[in-house]
């Protein structure tokens, strides 16, 4: 079992600027999350432009469409910003492709003290080894299927919908 993980930006991997106490991006954190999990399965990390989620355009979820359609791994994490993670879920869901796909993010950037990055991307690398191919989201230990997911902005949590068939 091989692991890619293909950040994006997002809150995971925001910055806090000192000058101008904004938080903005600068190098991914994700070296060092990598480092730090300790993960002993192998994994390729790709950085992807990183973007706040609100800032993905079409474009920017092709991209990582691509990026999965070509992965040698059938187990990719995707490191992306919780406001707009179900739509790129949903592009990714639609494709089908034959791999275990799982979208993770921060509520609370990385360099924070009190961030939920660590535990979401080692819960989300987990889980990519085990679940059967499909699109999901992984937040704070919960796994929703791609179409079954929204966040709550106003509880600060991701919760399943239910949809009609």
């Amino acid at each position: 079992m091989t692991l890619r993980i293909i950040a994006t930006g997002g809150t995971f991997d925001k910055h806090y600027d000192e000058l101008t106490g904004q938080l903005v991006f600068a190098s991914s954190h994700l070296p060092g999350v990598i480092a730090r999990a300790r993960l002993t399965v192998p994994a390729t990390l790709e950085e992807l432009p990183l973007l706040d989620s609100l800032d993905m355009q079409d474009i920017d979820r092709r991209r990582v469409l691509a990026s999965c359609d070509r992965s040698e791994e059938n187990a990719i994490v995707v490191i992306h910003g919780t406001d707009t993670m179900q739509d790129t879920a949903r592009v990714l869901g639609a494709a089908q492709l034959a791999r275990t796909i799982v979208l993770t993010g921060a509520m609370i950037p990385y360099a924070i003290h009190g961030s939920d990055a660590q535990f979401n991307f080692g819960f989300a690398c987990g889980v990519a080894q085990l679940l059967p191919h499909g699109v999901y989201v992984a937040m704070n230990g919960r796994v929703f299927a791609w179409d079954k997911v929204v966040k709550n902005r106003g509880a600060g949590v991701f919760e399943e919908i239910e949809t009609e068939d």
